[in-house]
């Protein structure tokens, strides 16, 4: 019996704009018959986010009402804390984060179904020199998107995988062109491994121009742009 299932998800960061993008692509693919809700997740960073809000049906308007925190931010607890409001303490088993373990920066996948959603978006976006690590057990963990931006070698075996990638396609001229190499290496391993199929979604064109500086990707107002942009893209996509 082939228990593959049908979909699975791996969201890479992006800031703010990168869950503005995320969650319009996922309600998008919502609009077409696609429901991730129930599939498996990997999220880095801003993807963490999308990742887990789609498990736990959270919609973007309920992330988009949390106040953004200042950056820099040393204070411990800051994003846990905002997390919390909107995922309380939930866990679900759907959602895989990736995080970098401190001293090593070892890139390393946590479970929902061991921490709480709101304590792992939380140390998956802890961008180093802009907030503080996030303590899980016995370890110290920043943003997973120190050591990829999107993981999709690690993305749970699917007959299709939806991978979001809000740094990649037409992002940031030259680290966008970065992002959009390693992630496609990481595509090919991904494909070897389970032979699936995978649709892709990065900014095209005049989404990239909502964030054109890297402090662009903190702004609010850009982000509520990215969403429906992503939406956008999603209910236009050939699927």
């Amino acid at each position: 019996m082939n228990n593959t299932p049908a979909f699975s998800g791996v969201f890479g960061g992006g800031g703010l704009f990168g869950i503005g993008y995320g969650m319009g692509v996922v309600a998008g693919l919502r609009k077409r018959g696609i429901d991730l809700s129930n599939s498996p997740m990997l999220g880095t960073s801003a993807g963490s986010w999308v990742a887990a809000a789609t498990a736990l049906g959270v919609p973007f308007s309920a992330l988009a009402s949390l106040p953004v925190p200042r950056f820099p931010n040393p204070k411990a607890g800051v994003l846990a804390a905002s997390a919390e409001k909107v995922f309380g303490k939930s866990n679900s088993s759907l959602v895989h984060v990736v995080t970098c373990q401190l001293p090593s920066l070892r890139r390393t996948q946590m479970s929902g179904s061991d921490f709480p959603l709101s304590s792992l978006v939380a140390a998956s976006s802890a961008v180093p020199g802009l907030l503080a690590p996030q303590k899980l057990g016995k370890h110290f963990y920043i943003d997973g998107g120190v050591r990829s931006g999107v993981s999709v070698d690690w993305a749970h075996p699917s007959e299709t995988l939806i991978v979001i990638a809000p740094l990649a396609g037409a992002m940031f001229g030259p680290f966008g062109s970065f992002v959009e190499r390693k992630m496609r290496r990481e595509m090919k391993e991904w494909i070897a491994k389970y032979s699936g199929r995978i649709l892709l979604f990065a900014p095209k064109e005049s989404t990239s121009h909502i964030a054109t500086l890297p402090q662009h990707l903190f702004n609010k107002e850009k982000a509520l742009a990215a969403y429906e942009h992503g939406l956008n893209e999603a209910t236009n996509a050939v699927l």
